[in-house]
């Protein structure tokens, strides 16, 4: 499993222990060279390890010890990119003096990193502004307690600020690229107008300086973002995509500039004006990257419609009257009342009240769930026609749809082994690039026939401007983005962005069986009555004496009774006997229940149904008789049941040359038998942990790479050894966090699902970075001017300019392409009352 740096896990504190995780935005980047850039500041900081910069979701992560806020800051702005500021508001209790905000206003100051803080007396708020990602929320909280007072964090950064910060450069990007419009069209109706106008052959009076002054303005207004960052980059011998456009649009202009007011410094015939090539391309990469900036946005779609399904209001019940209070001001131990149509406020346990509710926006799956007193809710699903009164277990960052969105960010943010080799390329590109341009430049010159400048020119600009590596960078990023987004829609989180690639090499699928194939609970499967007694006479007799029993059994025939709604009377002279069965009297009768050695003790004869029971017993289910006054009555079996869909998943798993196998610690004849109904060849059964991951070794030596899914504490070991762990998220909470994947539903269906996206999303990548590089590989000649050797035409800097950022909008409108990815599993019909009888 891949363990690289993830820039979008949760912050850490400064000052904390080794090995806990920083993620701070960083703004400014356009490009792979940006990337390498400041991971490579990042990394030369003191105690920092692990660093990983994302181009997609903006964000540098990292492990620090030893080193304050301040130094992270400093290393990214003297890379030339800039960490953005938010503000933690704080909500405070115990201030009575102007002291008193004095006091706390000193504490939040000294905490490192923090810019300023303003404390309100009258609101008992504190504002505190401070580097995003590189101060904790908990840290400001500390600092205001060891001050003697009482504080807990009211707003934090959220990706809604993320998203607020993403529109505001897109709407300066729209601004930019308007007045850059603006101002290049006067330059390009000069420059075209002899062409079009016979009067204007020999140009406008003065038109030379009008260009210059318009593409002044272009070049030092729209277009100083990209010599600002550009320029000081390759003076560092770290040049990006900035560079090429500043070193590309400043050699157009400054030629222009030389052969307008200074043509005598030029070679005789070549004072030719490029005004509009450097005003042209500074225009076009501005549009093209405002259409990828929108593009880009929409990758983050899927946790901005999480967030959006929590309510912003809930009504607590207080001294019995409802009150409207915020969310965020939700406490734990809140009684919180849900009325029909309206969305669950928080993670809670049901007190009062009984209704069904949608939770597909956790597990995918559209089938409503019934809610009783007892039953768990989760914040954010949808209630339906009852009313629910819960009370609040988990606020803030502890509910769980909170640790939906950050898993969901951890794998957005992660980097996938093939984006190594990318990383590889795109490091050495911009230097080739420029060496490139340079050759160019020198053959032309040497080679075209005088005056060979200004050609020379042209294709050296071409060269430096069509080989933008901003597609390659972009190329893996955002298709994980949206492919995870889109999984997380369907009920798949991949905990681990790697286990994208991972899952698509896996050969071998190894299941356990309770749990995974199976509810996991002992239900009532079949009931088949003897000559003479019916089902539902036998049933409510077996059920009522079982009702005093504690076994699973027992318990499985007595909820299939009240599911048909028979009526259980009490029974009397109860006994049990260990390894048998049990018996005693219903209504006058005697009753007993148990194996055939009961039977046998009992003197019953039980050849009748012999077959059947042997039929039953082949298919995993365990055989039961009942016999009522001292006849044989009944044949019931209990088993736990397979799941509606296991057995379409394996065969769909089969399907794609998948080997499946079950592992399981349940006896090899009841494994057998749910193998067999299942279509499932290879079993190892009767197996401890240990033994688990014994045969998770023995399967990828036999195959190749392992999946294994699992949902008990005794299935963490196994999940861990697989190449990528699949965790049922109805399961335990350690095999969740054993696990890369987590299908949040007990769909069996789903973990088809994460195969698919899995494939949709390597599948995506691979089209990304082909064109991205097939597209390099292709131009880059042409814009040396490769084709005019043939008698081809030169490919000019604005052409290469629109193809370039097309490139990049290319590769992001293919990675939106997998917000459609996968087709949704069919509708279950509601749940309703269980059936049991004689099997189709």
């Amino acid at each position: 499993m891949d363990t690289a740096a993830d820039p979008s896990r949760p912050a850490a504190p400064a000052g904390a222990p080794p090995g806990r995780r920083l993620s701070v935005p960083v703004t400014g980047l356009s490009c792979v060279s940006c990337v390498g850039r400041v991971e490579r500041a990042l990394a030369a900081v003191p105690g920092a390890r692990d660093v990983s910069v994302n181009l997609a979701t903006g964000r540098a992560g990292l492990s620090l010890s030893g080193t304050g806020p301040a130094a992270i800051r400093a290393a990214v702005e003297e890379a030339g990119y800039a960490i953005p500021e938010t503000t933690t508001r704080l909500r405070l209790e115990g201030l009575s003096c102007a002291a008193c905000v004095a006091r706390v206003e000193r504490a939040l100051a000294a905490v490192p990193g923090v810019g300023g803080a303003v404390v309100n007396l009258a609101a008992g708020t504190a504002q505190v502004r401070h580097p995003e990602g590189l101060v904790a929320p908990d840290d400001l909280s500390a600092a205001v307690r060891a001050a003697g007072y009482a504080a807990r964090v009211e707003a934090e950064a959220s990706p809604a600020d993320a998203e607020a910060r993403q529109a505001a450069e897109a709407g300066d990007l729209r601004r930019d690229v308007l007045t850059a419009a603006l101002l290049s069209l006067p330059i390009v109706v000069l420059d075209m107008g002899g062409h079009l106008v016979p009067a204007l052959h020999h140009g406008v009076p003065g038109g030379a300086a009008i260009e210059a002054a318009l593409a002044s303005l272009v070049l030092a207004g729209p277009g100083r973002r990209f010599f600002a960052r550009g320029i000081p980059g390759l003076l560092r011998g770290h040049p990006d995509m900035n560079a090429l456009v500043a070193l590309g649009a400043g050699a157009a202009y400054l030629y222009s500039l030389a052969a307008a007011f200074a043509p005598g410094l030029l070679p005789a015939g070549s004072a030719h004006l490029y005004f509009e090539a450097s005003v042209l391309i500074v225009t076009l990469i501005l549009l093209g990257r405002t259409l990828e900036a929108r593009a880009r946005g929409r990758t983050g779609a899927a946790i901005a419609r999480l967030l959006d399904l929590a309510p912003k209001m809930a009504r607590v019940v207080r001294d019995g009257a409802e009150r409207a209070v915020p969310v965020a001001a939700l406490a734990v131990g809140d009684v919180v009342r849900v009325r029909p149509g309206e969305r669950i406020a928080a993670d809670g346990t049901v007190v009062a009240g009984g209704s069904y509710v949608d939770e597909s926006m956790v597990t995918g799956e559209p089938a409503p769930v019934a809610k009783r007193p007892g039953d768990a809710t989760v914040g954010g699903t949808l209630n339906g026609q009852g009313s629910l009164d819960l009370r609040v277990g988990s606020v803030g960052p502890d509910t769980v749809l909170s640790q939906i969105v950050r898993m969901v960010e951890a794998a957005q943010g992660a980097k996938l082994p093939i984006q190594a080799l990318v990383d590889r390329v795109t490091g050495r590109f911009v230097p080739a690039v420029i060496g490139l341009a340079l050759a160019t430049f020198l053959a032309w010159l040497a080679l075209a026939p005088a005056p060979a400048l200004g050609h020379a020119l042209v294709n050296a600009i071409a060269v430096l401007i069509i080989a933008c590596p901003c597609a390659m960078g972009l190329a893996t990023p955002t298709s994980i983005m949206v492919g995870t987004g889109r999984a997380a829609e369907r009920g798949v989180l991949f905990r681990d962005g790697a286990a994208l690639q991972a899952l698509r090499d896996v050969r071998v699928v190894a299941l356990d069986k309770t749990g995974t194939l199976t509810e996991g609970r002992p239900a009532l499967t079949d009931l088949v009555a003897a000559p003479g007694f019916a089902e539902a006479e036998v049933l409510a007799a077996v059920a009522a004496l079982e009702s005093r029993s504690e076994h699973p059994v027992a318990g499985a025939v007595v909820a299939a009774a009240r599911a048909r709604g028979l009526a259980l009377s009490e029974p009397e002279g109860f006994a049990a006997l260990t390894g048998h069965g049990v018996e005693g009297r219903v209504a006058g009768r005697s009753v007993a229940v148990g194996s055939r050695r009961h039977m046998e003790r009992l003197g019953i004869a039980t050849d009748s149904l012999a077959a059947e029971a042997g039929r039953l017993g082949g298919a995993g289910r365990s055989p039961l008789y009942a016999v009522l006054d001292g006849r044989l009555a009944a044949l019931l079996a209990v088993a736990d049941p397979v799941k509606p869909g296991a057995a379409a998943a394996v065969a769909a798993l089969r399907a794609q040359g998948l080997v499946v196998a079950m592992v399981t610690g349940d006896d090899r004849r009841t494994a057998e038998g749910v193998a067999r109904a299942l279509g499932i060849a290879e079993v190892a059964a009767e197996l401890l942990p240990g033994g688990k991951v014994e045969a998770v070794r023995r399967l990828r030596a036999a195959h190749g790479p392992v999946a294994f899914v699992g949902d008990g504490i005794n299935d963490a070991p196994a999940l861990a050894e697989a190449e990528v762990g699949l965790a049922i998220g109805t399961g335990t909470d350690i095999a969740v966090e054993s696990a890369d994947v987590v299908l949040m539903s007990g769909d069996p269906g789903a973990l088809v699902t994460a195969f698919a996206l899995s494939r949709a999303v390597m599948r995506n990548i691979r089209q990304n970075l082909f064109w991205a590089f097939a597209y390099n590989v292709a131009l880059i000649p042409v814009a040396a001017g490769v084709l005019t050797l043939f008698g081809g035409p030169p490919l000019s800097p604005v052409l290469a300019a629109g193809a370039m950022a097309l490139s990049s909008v290319f590769v992001v409108g293919n990675a939106l392409r997998l917000r459609r990815a996968g087709a949704p599993r069919a509708a279950r019909p509601a749940p309703g009352p269980a059936l049991v009888g004689r099997p189709a």
